[in-house]
């Protein structure tokens, strides 16, 4: 079993990353105020789906690849701290656009809103590194079953992402409002999450497996 200490930091963690900038949070946005909150609903369900395929790949394969060839973990971790350091960049960078600047998107029906939130979240590489290079750092193997630990950890991290996103969803439009009529608070926002970005990569970087 993960221990309650364990599952409180994954949970700050998984909190941390659902708050940075990314293609989840910049298409949720964007259907919620183009095409109203119900599209913006089963979006988020596509979502959803897209992290319960990630759960079981983490706990059919990946651990047991991580431990049986440790170059290609820390190959990995390297990588999505990088990334996380590139998604920073482009938060921060002069002329950078807020996460709360909505794109401009068609009407579609809910199975294609549901598919595209599920291909959205399937092919986002930040959901990739939380899985491949974060989650496998609060297995451990001393605890029991690994298979238990990761799908543990996984509905943890669904539970965050759903709360979280669920209420981006419904405050959307006025948030984006809000944020619209204050250019400071755009940019404090933009910098916060460049912070929490860079934080998240270093701990990547020099977090040990356990």
């Amino acid at each position: 079993m993960v221990s309650f200490g364990t599952l409180l930091a994954f949970s700050l963690v998984s909190l941390g990353m659902v708050c940075s900038p990314g293609p989840n949070m910049i298409y949720l946005i964007s259907r919620s105020i183009t095409q109203g909150r119900l599209a913006g609903i089963i979006s988020l369900l596509g979502v959803m789906l897209g992290f319960l395929v990630y759960i079981i790949a983490t706990m059919l394969g990946l651990t047991v690849l991580f431990t049986a060839v440790p170059f290609v973990f820390e190959t990995v971790k390297l990588a999505g701290a990088a990334y996380l350091l590139w998604l920073a960049w482009n938060a921060i960078k002069p002329g950078a656009a807020s996460i709360l600047s909505p794109r401009i998107l068609s009407i579609d029906p809910p199975k294609k809103l549901f598919l595209m939130g599920f291909m959205t979240n399937l092919l986002n590489p930040k959901i990739a590194i939380l899985y491949v290079s974060l989650l496998p750092q609060f297995e451990d193997p001393a605890r029991g079953s690994l298979l238990i630990q990761s799908a543990s950890l996984g509905l943890i991290q669904i539970t965050v992402s759903f709360t979280v996103n669920l209420l981006i969803v419904l405050t959307a439009s006025r948030i984006a409002a809000w944020f619209g009529m204050r250019p400071t608070w755009l940019r404090v926002q933009r910098w916060l999450m460049g912070s929490v970005l860079t934080g998240l990569a270093i701990r990547i970087a020099f977090e040990r497996r356990q």
